[in-house]
């Protein structure tokens, strides 16, 4: 076999799960609504339960659900009625993810949820199967053909299922109104919790600013732009008025021969952008990429000039 022939299969494959995806979208509807809202209005957690590559989509759909706002726990469907059942309360509401909708394993767990009280969601292949008869609500997951040359390993059925999890999980988080900030209190370690965590003024330099008066020249700037990394601040008393880089420098230099006379303030960028103290510094970040900008003045409420905030910084706290 060809090269060429083993990167066909491949896009066969991607293909094949997004037009999946695209029926998917297309048969969304009502019950998805529905299924959004017995969730929000729960009491209890999210029970979620599949076997074998259900299983292991469910274990993905809990996790996501806890990590944005809306508790949830893996129930494998054997273990639940060999003693796990305990874990479930009345005000739970339970996902059960079947291909088939016919489960052998899986249906004598929406026997007992039902027993119990428990709202359950059904997210299946067939919408009229036993288990999507039952549920309060069926998410239509119908494929028409798996990716597998045999139409038999769970390929995307299980795609189709994760992006209906994700739907609910995003849609929930939207109706709960989780914020970024809820979302790092939940995620504290490692790169992520660094990126969500850190703000402006845990990066930023506050002392020793380089700070020049509107009545400065160029020669007082380029002290301050060769001593402070690159950038210059302009105040009228206190408040921000401009900013200097290094690269108006430049540029004034190719105008001009006599640079060291010219007014700051024919020079600076007025109305520039600015970070505040309290904002995630992966948002200033941002702001700084999408201008080309090394370097940001950091502003209180009152447009005071507190600070400076450094790209470079901003790597080395891992926000960048």
């Amino acid at each position: 076999m060809s090269r060429a022939d083993v990167v066909e299969r491949g896009r066969r494959v991607v293909r094949l799960e997004r037009e999946a995806l695209e029926e998917v979208e297309r048969r969304l509807g009502e019950d998805f609504a529905r299924a959004v809202e017995l969730v929000a209005t729960a009491e209890g957690r999210v029970i979620v339960a599949g076997v074998g590559k259900s299983g292991l989509i469910g274990r993905k759909i809990a996790a996501t659900l806890t990590s944005t706002g809306t508790p949830a726990t893996f129930l494998h469907p054997v273990e639940s009625v060999h003693g796990d059942l305990g874990i479930v309360g009345p005000r739970d509401v339970a996902i059960l993810l079947s291909k088939s909708g016919e489960t052998v394993e899986l249906l004598p767990l929406l026997e007992e949820l039902k027993r119990l009280g428990v709202r359950v969601i059904a997210l299946t292949g067939d919408v009229g199967s036993t288990l999507g008869r039952h549920a309060d609500v069926a998410l239509d997951a119908w494929v028409r053909e798996e990716a597998c040359p045999h139409d038999l390993a769970p390929t995307t059925s299980t795609t189709a299922a994760l992006a209906l999890g994700d739907a609910l999980a995003v849609a929930l988080l939207e109706e709960k109104g989780f914020r970024r900030e809820d979302f790092a209190r939940l995620h504290p370690g490692g790169a992520l919790g660094r990126k969500l965590l850190t703000r402006v003024s845990d990066v930023m330099v506050a002392s020793q600013l380089p700070l020049l008066g509107p009545e400065a020249t160029m020669r007082d700037a380029v002290v301050q732009l060769a001593e402070r990394r690159g950038i210059a601040i302009v105040v009228n008393e206190g408040r921000l008025a401009g900013v200097l880089t290094a690269g108006d420098l430049t540029r004034l230099m190719e105008r001009e021969d006599d640079v060291f006379a010219v007014p700051v303030a024919r020079v600076m960028t007025a109305n520039p952008k600015m970070a505040r103290p309290d904002e995630l510094a992966s948002a200033a970040v941002f702001r700084m990429e999408k201008h080309g900008i090394m370097a940001l003045p950091v502003v209180d409420d009152d447009e005071r000039v507190v600070g400076v905030v450094h790209l470079h910084d901003l790597m080395r706290a891992g926000v960048a």
